[in-house]
């Protein structure tokens, strides 16, 4: 199977809280969000075929190491706080699923070798180009949450809803402030929430380009990707 649909990392049902009506919302008008699209399938369009050998090695690798799929696809929290489906190669051993959904940790016995690797450079994303191109996600914006994470991390922080109100990205103003990876306290979400509804607010396609920029660096060496 390429795809799994009953991951190691597991789907939860859970209720999702809608985003309230917000004027104030970036991008701002209908020339900026044009704009940002087109930025979008541009970019992500050419990097799926640059990046196309690698993909493919990175899923040869996948399969060799044993036995699942090479994808994995789970239930994230989209524009207007509607769910969708995001996409990564997996990098956890097949398990059961969990009753409860847990967040990968430092030194986290369930992810691979090869997944580690992945994981460690962030190619794990590479499949989210997919979901940028469906217009589900976009190149930088608030990273999305599982249904479950945001169902019990709405009701404890101011605005946390307000994220909702652009498309997911695949980096962020969070991320590049350092607040990725696993949230160990209720202070961190809060941070993180933060930056994501400051992004919102004070968009610019510039500083799109710019986060972009300074997003790749991390791809290379960032202590919280694991």
């Amino acid at each position: 199977m390429f795809v799994d649909f009953h991951s190691p990392e597991p789907v939860l049902e859970c209720v999702v809280r809608s985003a309230p009506a917000i004027q104030l919302a970036g991008p701002r008008t209908a020339v900026a969000s044009r704009r940002k699209r087109l930025l979008d399938l541009t970019v992500a369009g050419l990097a799926l075929i640059l990046f196309l050998p690698l993909l493919l090695l990175i899923a040869a690798a996948i399969r060799a190491q044993g036995p699942g799929p090479v994808l994995f696809r789970q239930q994230r929290t989209g524009l207007h706080g509607r769910p969708f489906w995001i996409f990564k190669f997996r990098t956890m051993r097949p398990e059961p699923e969990a009753p409860e959904l847990r967040q990968a940790s430092r030194h986290d016995a369930r992810v691979t070798h090869v997944g580690r690797v992945l994981r460690k450079l962030s190619l794990d994303e590479l499949p989210q180009l997919l979901n940028v191109l469906r217009g589900e996600m976009s190149l930088v914006g608030p990273r999305p949450h599982a249904l479950c994470h945001d169902d019990r991390w709405g009701p404890l922080v101011p605005g946390y809803a307000e994220r909702f109100r652009v498309r997911p990205g695949l980096t962020g103003l969070a991320q590049v402030r350092g607040w990725r990876g696993e949230v160990h306290d209720d202070d961190a979400i809060r941070r993180r929430v933060a930056c994501d509804n400051e992004y919102v607010e004070a968009w610019t396609f510039w500083g799109d380009l710019k986060l972009l920029v300074r997003t790749l660096p991390l791809v290379l060496s960032d202590p919280r990707a694991y």
